[in-house]
């Protein structure tokens, strides 16, 4: 069964980028790049996408095969995101008032 990010992916990529069949077809671990669907310019649009309609904050250090390969590989990497995002613990910093009385 195809989650609602997987369906978001795999719609992504067969409005952006020209696959020769379905991307239902497409396994999800399969390898975009070894493919030929996805090219370099191509990952940048997909950091688009990742960073625009799903909200991600992407290190230059993030975008490398490992996590945007695949539809399995960018699912794992959007989730892991996701989690790591929401954990995270907010630390409000004092105000000049005060930071003034102290």
């Amino acid at each position: 069964m195809q989650t609602d990010l997987e369906r978001q992916i795999r719609d992504f990529i067969s409005e952006n980028f020209f696959v020769d069949a379905s991307t239902e077809m497409l396994p999800k671990t399969a390898s975009l790049l070894d493919a030929g669907i996805i090219d370099s310019t191509g990952v940048l649009e997909l950091v688009a996408f990742l960073e625009g309609p799903l909200g991600l904050i992407i290190a230059d250090s993030e975008i490398v095969p490992e996590n945007l390969d695949s539809i399995q590989a960018i699912g794992v990497f959007v989730e892991t995101k996701r989690a790591g995002a929401s954990s995270l613990t907010l630390v409000r910093a004092p105000n000049l008032a005060e930071r003034a009385s102290t």
